[in-house]
């Protein structure tokens, strides 16, 4: 197959981004002698400045890093947890039923510049001076403006919802006249900036100028005393106190001891076996495990022999998709909080009577959660009763040694929550994806992780780094990565070739994010499925919503041959073609 952009492949160093210049960010740390974790540090920092209504400093970061020198995978938990006065007797006594989705009612502790500063220190070469330069200089001397940012290039369509309700065009109203901070940066001289329009950001220059004094007073006690210096700035200094400051002004229940307790864990992954590879992903205060639980359906089923893309291939790709949904409702959260049937979730013996329940003729119109505990393949309850919105980005990298970093950073979107004045991000609203629900597994609690939709993926093979991926998209993360995976895997396809194939999506399931909805039965399919598969679809029962041809994810991706050194990436022209952001792979 003839692709859009075209193969990337090296022998040093790969970067995958969402943007050209966080991607020029990652090569930078790569020719400064920097590894896979500064590089992909470094493009992190720089997304969260291109693209604000994406990720900024203010979200989360949760990476999967594949560690070459002991041939292991790290789990990190770059998840935000709710405030200690983020009670569910608050919230009721505000008259709340559910999170709201905006302001900072929905804030917790700002995960993502602990998560990266973790791994740097421990994980990394380079000092945070050097991973943080090509951001600090975008804040300073401005970027260019870019269509998906900016809400240029908006259609009826709205790209079937990739750029509208994020971008500043959609959002000029209230930053003119209910959050003036957010305003006097992304409207410049008053006014809706255009591509190619710099946008420069001083008070973000001078967080990060911050940032890097404490670490240059700590330079003495080597480099990783030096990255914490500034990790504690952040978390238990000056810039704590003005964070909580602004929280409490806005109505928003952050207090100095929560961001002081605030800690960045290394965990183990969660891995399971898919012919022959080894798929790993986050703990389930991430929806990661969904994407292990589908593979286990489909392990049953010859893929191949349906054909790619066949009605046969979509059909049983979807019920195994809302299935596996149905038990994330039902049973995951964080674990350090609620008991997660992980062991029985993701057994062999529990997928096969899992699987028995697809109708190879049928759509079902149920939430069917199992019963991984009894071991029965439908629980005698049921979880309660969407969109996605375009809010993340991700960033993979990997060096010739095999270090690989997968990392699905998100939250602190300027369409959710306003800039903090004196520093120039704003702060996450994920704490809206609790339930003020009792009964459910993802209850708000304090101290607690929201049960997230951020998602990297890393796969080895014999023990060797094989795939890093992963893509922005919401609850849809798991379907997108999880075909691009199986277009690999199962149908032999190179990487870019993989990540441009025509892909759909299931809304059954309840969405994470406020107000929770779910829209049983509808299956997203782009344009470019053969007209004759919509209509069987159709046929079986599926409420299929026809979207435009390149809309449905922005996977990025690396594949790795040790034997042959040699590194394969690949970036998503979805971007690109929806006028969205320009993603990008470089290597060499």
């Amino acid at each position: 197959m003839t692709t859009i952009y075209p193969p990337i492949m090296g022998r040093e160093a790969m970067v995958c981004t969402e943007h050209y210049l966080s991607a020029s960010a990652g090569a930078r740390m790569f020719a400064r002698g920097g590894n896979a974790i500064d590089a992909a540090v470094a493009a992190t920092l720089v997304e969260g400045v291109v693209n604000p209504h994406m990720h900024t400093i203010g979200g989360e970061a949760p990476m999967l890093i594949y560690l070459a020198s002991g041939r292991r995978v790290v789990a990190v938990n770059g998840n935000t947890v709710a405030p200690a006065r983020a009670t569910l007797a608050h919230y009721r006594s505000l008259g709340l039923d559910l999170i709201p989705g905006e302001g900072l009612l929905a804030a917790g502790v700002p995960a993502a510049f602990d998560a990266l500063t973790a791994v740097l220190g421990q994980f990394g070469t380079l000092s945070l001076a050097e991973v943080a330069e090509p951001a600090l200089r975008l804040c300073e001397d401005g970027f260019p403006m870019h269509a998906g940012l900016s809400g240029d290039g908006d259609t009826p369509e709205d790209l079937a919802g990739l750029i509208g309700r994020a971008s500043i065009r959609s959002n000029e109203r209230k930053f003119r006249s209910e959050w003036p901070t957010t305003g006097a940066i992304y409207l410049p001289e008053n006014r809706l900036p255009r591509p190619g329009d710099l946008i420069k950001n001083p008070a973000l220059a001078g967080f990060f100028r911050r940032l890097l004094d404490a670490e240059a007073g700590a330079r003495k006690s080597g480099r990783e005393a030096a990255i914490k210096a500034a990790r504690d700035r952040f978390y238990r200094g000056d810039i704590a106190q003005e964070i909580v400051k602004w929280s409490k002004a806005n109505g928003g229940l952050l207090e100095e001891h929560d961001l002081a307790q605030f800690m960045t864990k290394f965990e183990e992954p969660v891995t399971v076996d898919y012919r022959g590879i080894a798929v790993h992903k986050c703990q389930p205060w991430s929806q990661g495990p969904v994407f292990l639980q589908q593979l286990r359906i489909l392990e049953g089923f010859d893929l191949k022999k349906m054909g790619h893309n066949s009605a046969q291939y979509i059909h049983h790709v979807v019920e195994a998709a809302k299935l596996a949904f149905a038990d994330r409702e039902a049973y995951y959260a964080d674990p350090q909080f609620e008991q997660v049937p992980l062991e029985g979730l993701l057994s062999r013996r529990y997928a096969d009577l899992r699987r028995r329940l697809i109708d190879p003729s049928v759509a079902s119109m149920e939430q069917r959660p199992g019963d991984p505990v009894g071991l029965r393949a439908l629980a005698t309850h049921r979880p309660q009763a969407g969109r996605w919105d375009s809010g993340t980005i991700h960033v993979t990298t990997a060096d010739r040694d095999g270090n690989m970093v997968a990392c699905t950073a998100s939250g602190g979107w300027i369409p959710s929550s306003p800039v903090i004045d004196t520093l120039g991000f704003p702060l996450g609203t994920r704490v809206q994806t609790f339930y003020l629900d009792e009964r459910h597994p993802n209850v708000l609690k304090p101290g607690k992780h929201p049960r997230t939709t951020l998602t990297p993926s890393l796969a080895t093979r014999d023990g060797q780094p094989f795939m890093s991926f992963g893509t922005p998209g919401g609850d849809q993360q798991d379907q997108w990565t999880l075909q691009f995976f199986l277009n690999v895997v199962d149908f032999g396809m190179g990487v870019q070739e993989a990540i441009e194939a025509p892909r759909f999506s299931s809304a059954h399931f309840p969405s994470s994010f406020f107000p929770h909805g779910s829209m049983p039965g509808v299956v997203r399919v782009e344009d470019r499925v053969d007209r004759s598969v919509i209509d069987e679809l159709a046929n079986r029962g599926h409420r299929v919503v026809v979207r435009p041809g390149w809309c449905e994810g922005h996977v990025l991706a690396i594949r790795f041959e040790p034997a042959k050194r040699l590194l394969e990436g690949g970036a998503d022209p979805r971007g690109q073609l929806a006028v969205v952001m320009a993603a990008q792979a470089i290597g060499w």
